[in-house]
């Protein structure tokens, strides 16, 4: 498929170890991927985020998909898709109920 133009959005990505893997994820397409290394961990998010953006567009649904994910197109002073901003992250405390063992 051969396209016309391209056009740059700033994807919040948020990168966390989880045991011995690095884990890069984005909220804004609900992807992630993950490797050995920090920055393993990134390249393999973009070759994602390639992959993901060429299967959509193949599948003809690219507006569908982004909508879902909470982007909004504007049209001035271009034509763009604006990805949702991360307002905080945050540490919340929560309460995980377990269940007693019985002996």
């Amino acid at each position: 498929m051969k396209f016309h133009r391209i056009i740059k959005a700033e994807l919040p990505v948020i990168i966390f170890k989880e045991g011995k893997k690095f884990v890069a994820y984005s909220p804004a397409l609900d992807l992630s991927t993950c490797a050995s290394t920090f920055e393993q961990a990134r390249k393999r998010f973009a070759e994602a985020v390639d992959i993901f953006f060429q299967e959509i567009l193949e599948m003809g649904t690219l507006e569908d998909v982004l909508k879902e994910c909470g982007w909004q197109k504007i049209s001035k002073p271009r034509e763009q898709w604006i990805p949702p901003h991360i307002i905080a992250q945050v540490q919340q405390e929560i309460k995980i109920p377990v269940a007693s063992q019985k002996r």
